[in-house]
């Protein structure tokens, strides 16, 4: 693994640069939050999911500010889901560990005048980056540790009081009118390298996460794929790389199809994009189904559904989250910070522990979160889903007709 010291080394005099066009916006009067900023960034290292539900913070600002030039950082997998230019957003990669990628954002930043305003969602150690591009104006979300995180943050938004979901608190770091909610013309899919994608039509079954107590058993996803498939829709695997032992587990006779490590993002996105169902734990590939918008069934463990699933901006794609309401899903920390109303669990996996987790303990042996949603659940949730297309289907079918 390659390390971060190069991009630190070069982070400190552009850090210089960056403080000396603060310094130089300030003795000319330009003080506080832009009111029509002319270049914004929006400056972080999150994962696909995080990434995504920064959606209704990008829709928010191109609504208020249609005339700037709109720069997101993102890490390089992620960057081509943004060729297309959704809402005119321009994704630049940026991996702490390539120091590459720290130049490119530097000659997209400081030569050109810097940055009016930059938003810093999540962790706040990215407004040193965004300092360090020429950012004037730096909004971040309050009370992240270490303080030294906070040291180049002109302005703190406080997280809300009441239970809201990420996509509003992310967008509530942009001042001005929230945006329309989300549909998929606003989301252009740039055309992705071929592949040969299922007939329609299917279901397709995520059976990936990023910690093994966010897995389903692999005998529910076999006995879903069969009732699927019983009722007329061609079930498909979709899996990580690394994770295609899963697929071996839930599909040992290879009876369904499987793209488990074959597609990039913007590929897995085109399969999304013609599916009937997308079915999964909650990971960054629901959250792309919400932008594709697929039908879409999410089983959450250890995470926050209010947090993650109900967000206004999204109401138009339609979507379900099943959850076992368990005791031990009760901290309250949401990126290092503690807030009083969410509900999750961030516990790591032990796989000897082998027993309940209980409030005291900070690792877990069991997926008793998962393994408490029923199959019966999903398949009910699954033909919700099947019956609303429908409906909606013979509606607009109708309607083109008068």
């Amino acid at each position: 693994m390659s390390s971060r010291f190069p991009s630190r080394l070069l982070l400190q005099p552009m850090l210089w640069a960056g403080s000396l066009s603060k310094l130089k916006a300030s003795l000319c009067g330009k003080r506080g939050y832009p009111q029509n900023p002319a270049r914004i960034l929006v400056a972080h290292h999150l994962l696909l999911g995080d990434t995504l539900m920064l959606s209704a913070l990008l829709a928010r600002l191109r609504r208020n500010h249609p005339q700037a030039q709109i720069v997101m950082t993102c890490p390089q997998a992620i960057v081509p889901l943004y060729a297309g230019k959704p809402w005119g957003v321009q994704a630049m990669a940026y991996d702490p560990r390539d120091a590459t990628t720290l130049c490119a954002l530097w000659r997209a930043g400081i030569p050109k005048g810097g940055f009016d305003l930059a938003l810093v969602p999540g962790d706040s150690r990215y407004s040193w980056l965004a300092r360090a591009l020429g950012a004037r104006h730096i909004v971040a979300q309050a009370d992240d540790t270490p303080r030294y995180k906070n040291w180049f943050v002109d302005e703190q938004r406080a997280w809300p009081a009441q239970p809201a979901a990420l996509p509003e608190i992310f967008a509530d770091l942009a001042r001005g009118n929230a945006a329309p909610a989300f549909s998929e013309e606003q989301w252009p899919l740039a055309a992705c390298t071929q592949f040969d994608p299922p007939a329609r039509p299917y279901a397709v079954l995520h059976l990936g996460a990023s910690t093994p107590l966010k897995l389903w058993p692999a005998e529910r996803w076999a006995a879903l794929a069969n009732a699927l498939f019983e009722r007329g829709i061609t079930p498909v695997w979709s899996a990580g790389a690394k994770e295609t032992a899963l697929v071996a587990a839930a599909d040992p006779q290879q009876r369904f199809r499987s793209y488990a490590g074959q597609l990039d993002l913007l590929q897995l996105a085109h399969l999304l994009r013609d599916a009937s169902l997308l079915i999964g734990p909650d990971t960054g590939v629901m959250h792309l189904g919400r932008l594709t918008e697929t039908p879409t069934v999410t089983l959450f463990g250890p995470g926050s559904e209010v947090l993650c699933a109900h967000s206004p901006f999204f109401h138009n794609t339609p979507a379900i989250a099943l959850s076992a309401q368990l005791v031990c899903r009760n901290q309250q920390t949401i990126f290092r910070r503690s807030v009083a109303w969410v509900q999750r669990c961030g516990r790591g996996y032990d796989a000897a522990a082998g027993t309940p987790v209980d409030a005291s303990v900070s690792r877990c042996g069991q997926a008793l979160c998962m393994t408490g949603i029923s199959l019966d659940a999903v398949l009910d949730a699954c033909q919700g889903l099947l019956d609303l297309s429908s409906r909606h289907s013979i509606t607009s079918s109708m309607s083109k007709a008068q």
